[in-house]
């Protein structure tokens, strides 16, 4: 039997500590009911976890993961030496085991007194779920209790279960950003611990397919056993990996070769200058060719061999370009909504023959009339609506019409050095509200890279801890409590500054990445417009006076700059609240361990290079008159700036090597040394 600590009371000083953290208590998702009965359990030096559970391989092998993960926690944070166990026969001071009168997905965890009898059988902690899904949650819970609370726990009882079967995260692995492997297998772990039970890698063209190797020669793209080996880790995590390809639209990389160009919707644009703002306009394949059909299904069929999920996203989305070009005869005859339902309906059949579940994003579906009625019954529609303002209108459409669907927010933060928490706030909780509303079978949260995916994954940390919450819990959707629990649970921070640093730091954009993109891209290679681009900045600043009649670059380019000017102007605000919320976040990450630490360096330096961009923004304003004469700020001439951009992208790089592959670094410094070579043409 474990030895239990049997010293009598705890000493009063540890009691006032306990009341301490039971009012601070900081739990991602907050559970839905949680009593604390007072008091408090200190573990012992030498414990025991068992498993409890039903004797069967796959069970065993779970309970025994989730043993070891409190082991190994025990052990790292209390400095004690714990054993593990599974069956009835091994006493535990930590029970793992299930009901089968409890629901799925649900938990019980207690916490109870510690006894002086030393013949007492009752676990001093007791984990019981509903399923081995529940189980873990449950786990994951008590793992986020030893993590702030150390060896002397609350004493409590908390049931539990989520509101969202499927909470699932969707990561941008395509845009200019492949992770590495250990990056992708520690994310997941951190899904795991604020309990998602999905996850999606949205690949257009980085992956490693036979005979495609001229879309991504480049890209250090996933290749079969990448996927193989990280399936096999979120299934030991409880996560399922869900294959998510671009099946339809978004394959602007693709229709660029020599050798898929002929599919696409306007081939003749293929050599065209690589955009990344034409990348998210102009990818949509010819559905009146055969063989795009062949390609898209050829594609699926690899793909999905490699996971273990049967359920597949083949996107849909987004498909712009539709009857606009090679296609468009046949959609004169037909009419778009019935081409676009006919290849979206023809993919879906297609893996339903397979036994396969698929889904799509919804947006097209939503926008064209007739094409929801032609729709798959069972097939969940992925319901993406960013807006941070956004109404349950389409949520409710989707729901009326009998279609399953998932509510899809983002952690905003793409385009951009530093997220817009708030906004991925508003989002999240918002549309995770209309989603329990309107009965959606799941909730996700999408991460996206966009032009070049400059934003750190580091940078979502704040959007996909609000998904957890908001997944888990809608209902208990108060942001100040949540900031709270992810400065301490992330950084070690009990003075909760972390993310009101960020938050600061990230209203302080007037020159963003997405402008940088921009103005560069307003020239279309040859020194004109390029009016697909004028085309986004029109819809962007809608009512704000953007002519798109303008031919001339730099009266475009000027006009632009004119766009922006109020906000450039504020100059020396922006950089001392960049450099307000840079101290901010120094003081709350000081005495933090180390990988605290090091996403705080990232945050720093995305801080810095926003200081950067904005001083770059109204350099050019300046040039152009849009801005008044400030003596102070033109101490740092152009080329210094440049070369101080320079010397911050270097730094920037390193960053990007330690948790990216090298993926598409090399556009993302074109942009950059672009605008070093502006400055100092002077």
């Amino acid at each position: 039997m474990p030895r239990r600590n049997t010293g009598g009371c705890v000493m009063k000083e540890r009691l006032e500590s306990v009341g301490r953290i039971q009012q601070d208590l900081a739990l991602i998702p907050r559970p839905r009911s949680m009593r604390l009965t007072g008091g408090g359990l200190l573990l012992p030096n030498h414990g025991r976890v068992s498993y409890q559970g039903p004797d069967d391989a796959a069970s065993n092998r779970a309970g025994a993961f989730l043993a070891s993960q409190l082991t190994k926690d025990i052990q790292t944070v209390c400095g004690a030496f714990w054993d593990r166990a599974q069956g009835s026969h091994w006493p535990a001071d930590i029970r793992l085991s299930l009901s089968e009168e409890m629901d799925g997905q649900s938990y019980r965890l207690e916490i109870h007194h510690d006894r002086d009898d030393e013949n007492a059988c009752p676990p001093l902690v007791s984990v019981v779920g509903g399923d081995l899904d529940g189980l873990r949650y449950g786990v994951q819970t008590l793992r986020q209790i030893i993590f702030q609370c150390g060896a002397l726990l609350p004493c409590l009882h908390i049931e539990d279960s989520p509101a969202f079967p499927v909470r699932s995260y969707s990561l941008d692995v395509t845009r200019g950003r492949v992770p590495t492997m250990d990056w992708l297998k520690a994310w997941a772990e951190k899904l795991a611990y604020y309990k998602y039970n999905q996850i999606q890698l949205y690949v257009e063209h980085s992956f490693a397919f036979d005979e495609l190797s001229e879309s991504w020669r480049g890209t250090s793209p996933l290749r079969p056993q990448d996927i193989i080996d990280f399936d096999r880790h979120c299934r030991e995590l409880g996560i399922e990996l869900v294959p998510s390809l671009s099946t339809f639209g978004h394959h602007y990389v693709n229709l660029r070769t020599r050798t898929l160009r002929r599919l696409g919707e306007f081939p003749e644009d293929a050599d065209r200058p690589y955009s990344f703002i034409e990348r998210q306009e102009h990818h949509t394949l010819n559905v009146a060719e055969p063989d795009s059909y062949a390609f898209s299904t050829a594609i699926i069929d690899d793909y999905a061999q490699l996971f273990s999920s049967h359920r597949f996203n083949i996107g849909g989305d987004e498909t712009f370009d539709l009857g606009r070009g090679r296609s468009k005869p046949l959609a004169d005859r037909m009419g778009a909504a019935t081409i676009y339902a006919d290849y979206l309906v023809r993919l879906c059949d297609h893996l339903a023959e397979q036994g396969r579940e698929p889904m799509f994003w919804g947006d097209i579906a939503i926008a064209l009339p007739g094409v929801m009625d032609r729709l798959p019954k069972d097939n969940p529609l992925l319901n993406w609506l960013y807006n941070p303002h956004v109404d349950g209108s389409k949520v409710k459409m989707v729901a009326d019409m009998g279609l399953p669907q998932y509510v899809c927010s983002a952690v905003h933060a793409w385009n951009n050095l530093l997220p817009a928490i708030g906004d991925a706030w508003s989002n999240i909780s918002r549309l995770a509200a209309y989603g329990l509303e309107y009965r959606a079978v799941g909730h996700m949260v999408t991460d996206w890279g966009d032009y070049g995916h400059i934003n750190d994954p580091v940078m979502s940390l704040p959007g996909m801890a609000y998904g957890a919450q908001c997944s888990w819990n809608p209902l208990d959707a108060d942001r100040g409590n949540c900031d709270h629990a992810i400065a301490l649970l992330e950084y070690g921070d009990a003075s909760g500054g972390v993310i009101p640093a960020l938050d600061k730091a990230s209203c302080s954009q007037a020159f963003s990445w997405s402008d940088l993109v921009t103005y560069l891209e307003l020239d279309d290679g040859v020194g004109r417009v390029n009016q697909d681009v004028s085309r986004v900045v029109a819809l962007t600043h809608k009512g704000q006076g953007w002519d798109t009649d303008v031919h001339d670059l730099r009266a475009a380019r000027h006009e632009y700059l004119g766009l922006l000017a109020n906000r450039l102007s504020d100059q020396r605000a922006l950089q001392e609240r960049l450099d307000e919320a840079a101290r901010q976040l120094a003081v709350s990450l000081s005495g933090t361990q180390p990988q605290a630490a090091r996403a705080g360096g990232a945050q720093l330096l995305a801080i810095e290079g926003q200081g950067l961009f904005n001083l770059l923004g109204w350099r050019l304003a300046r040039r152009e008159g849009l801005v008044r004469h400030d003596a102070e700020l033109e101490k740092i001439g152009e080329e210094a700036l440049a070369a101080r951009i320079e010397d911050w992208f270097e730094a920037y790089q390193e960053r990007w090597r330690r948790v990216s592959r090298e993926s598409e670094l090399t556009r993302v410094a074109a942009v950059v040394w672009a605008y070093a070579d502006l400055l100092r043409r002077g």
